[in-house]
């Protein structure tokens, strides 16, 4: 029988609640936390707690928070599924840039590789810049590298972020995919086409920024009526209706919300002993929350 609380990134079974390790670094994702035994503290409890799936990326900071996941879990077990992803760098100020030439998601796949202290990647997303963009050559020799990698060991599984359906089609003529981060909440469901090409062939997917970005958004989600009165009913916090809400579109949803705070760690986690019924789950998906901003 097959268990609703998991699901398979490739060949890892994950709880359907993981951590995404963004929010350690500094503010803007950029230098290192003010409290770095917090941080530490946060990803040993995470475990604890049964996370075994963990979002990082090696310019988180950069390098920061896979430096942080290295010293908080060494060694880290083969069973914790780390996922990171390629294509992006950060300059001197913070800047991101791109970092998206064949030979450079190779160096960044090795990269996270050496900082992380690991010798393989559960998977890599390669982060696209547009999730409207149509497939392109360049594309898929973006794609071949990442396939090259996964040839030669470094990863066991390909993904994609930040991706547009056409995209995730051409790719998956090209090689199987494990696993897709898009941006998806409740106040934005751009990639709902996504979700649903994901949900046809049994692919993961994660939304990044599960409870809304930019933190105005975020509030918009907590203060709605509708969430606020479906989260007394059932003794939870708006974050984790909200949470639950994205467990209930499907059973290959894996989230990855993240914090700083133990104390959000384990409300976060908590989403997943919410049980929404069909009444609630067909009120939440019929809001219309303001669209939110991309992440650039």
């Amino acid at each position: 029988m097959t268990d609703p609380t998991r699901f398979h990134i490739g060949s890892h079974d994950v709880a359907r609640a993981g951590y995404g390790a963004m929010q350690l670094a500094g503010p803007g994702v950029f230098g290192p936390p003010s409290d770095r035994g917090e941080a530490i503290r946060v990803l040993r409890r995470a475990v604890e707690l049964g996370v075994d799936h963990i979002d990082t990326a090696q310019y988180y900071g950069p390098v920061v928070v896979n430096e942080l996941i290295r010293d908080a879990l060494a060694p880290i077990s083969d069973e914790i599924a780390i996922v990171s992803k390629v294509a992006v760098r950060r300059g001197p100020a913070g800047e991101i840039l791109a970092y998206d030439a064949p030979r450079e998601l190779r160096a960044g796949i090795e990269d996270n590789l050496r900082t992380l202290g690991v010798e393989r990647l559960a998977a890599v997303n390669l982060r696209m810049p547009d999730p409207t963009a149509r497939p392109d050559a360049r594309f898929d020799d973006q794609l071949a590298a990442m396939v090259q990698a996964r040839d030669d060991g470094l990863i066991d599984g390909v993904g994609l972020s930040n991706v547009s359906a056409a995209q995730l089609e051409r790719a998956l003529e090209l090689t199987p995919i494990v696993c897709v981060q898009n941006y998806f909440s409740l106040a934005n469901r751009d990639s709902l086409d996504v979700l649903t090409i994901t949900a046809d062939h049994g692919i993961a997917f994660a939304p990044y920024c599960p409870l809304g970005w930019p933190r105005s958004d975020r509030d918009r989600i907590f203060a709605h009526p509708t969430v606020q009165r479906i989260a007394r009913n059932h003794d939870a916090t708006p974050a984790q209706v909200a949470l639950a809400w994205l467990l209930g579109l499907g059973p290959h949803i894996l989230l990855i919300p993240g914090t700083r705070s133990l104390q959000h760690l384990e409300e976060n986690l908590g989403a997943t002993g919410v049980n929404l019924n069909d009444s609630d789950l067909e009120e939440l998906t019929n809001l219309r929350l303001s669209p939110v901003h991309q992440l650039s």
